[in-house]
């Protein structure tokens, strides 16, 4: 992977988009200050400025290659090589559905995942991360944390995000093959954050709150969580986490 270091920006996802054609594969752009970082469900990313990585990665696929039904392999691969990160450094993580990353009941680390398609397939995919490094107040935040918190020691941007995308280059090949898939399935489920605990969550497209236990996800990417005798199956941006 190419990694390209860029002094202030709007937003790495925006910037990536913007020239998708002009970047080859296997780009990543990172800011050391993002002023408009974007997050899901249209949130803002809030960073101080040299603190903390934020980045995004460029991918393209051949024609066929990824489906567009299996968008939410990307979510496994980026958590999993996030989460593997920190527990280099010596931090428990888990992932809180469907590619959070959580350390105790504190998020460390959002990811915005933008697709192009081409047909019933990915054309392209614009990888966003934003990983708390080194910042240890989040006045605008009330639930973040990050490894200088968790650990009580800075790392250097640079090596760090060095290591971060060499472990996602490292998995990558996981995308497409079916063996090796099962692995990252495996390995992504045994993060979950709040997996087997009963948890309050609220269903979106309802507005219904409700006590629940997550069992697992499906094969298609949807998490299920057992309410009593119900099993509920709930696809990105139709459940919010009441923590």
């Amino acid at each position: 992977m190419t990694i390209r270091w860029l002094p202030t920006i709007d937003s790495t996802n925006s910037e990536a988009l913007r020239r998708l054609e002009d970047y080859p594969s296997g780009t990543v752009l990172a800011a050391y200050e993002q002023t408009a970082g974007r997050g899901q469900r249209g949130n803002s990313w809030f960073t101080e400025p040299g603190k903390n990585l934020t980045f995004s990665i460029v991918l393209k696929f051949p024609e066929g290659r990824l489906a567009a039904s299996g968008v939410h392999w990307l979510n496994y691969l980026v958590s999993y090589a996030v989460a593997s990160f920190l527990q280099e450094q010596g931090v428990c993580p888990q992932v809180k559905w469907p590619n959070d990353v959580y350390v105790g009941r504190k998020k460390i680390c959002g990811v915005l995942i933008e697709n192009a398609l081409r047909g019933d397939s990915v054309a392209a995919s614009v990888i966003g991360v934003g990983v708390n490094i080194n910042q240890t107040a989040f006045p605008q935040l009330a639930n973040a944390t990050s490894l200088a918190l968790c650990t009580g020691k800075e790392m250097t941007l640079e090596p760090a995000l060095e290591r971060l995308t060499a472990l996602f280059e490292e998995n990558l090949p996981f995308l497409f093959d079916e063996k090796r898939r099962a692995a990252l399935f495996e390995a992504y489920s045994a993060l979950l954050f709040q997996k087997g605990v009963t948890a309050r969550y609220r269903d979106l497209p309802t507005g219904e709150e409700f006590s629940g236990v997550i069992e697992g996800v499906e094969a298609d990417g949807r998490l299920r969580i057992r309410e009593g005798e119900r099993l509920r199956y709930y696809r990105f941006k139709e459940l919010s986490y009441i923590l």
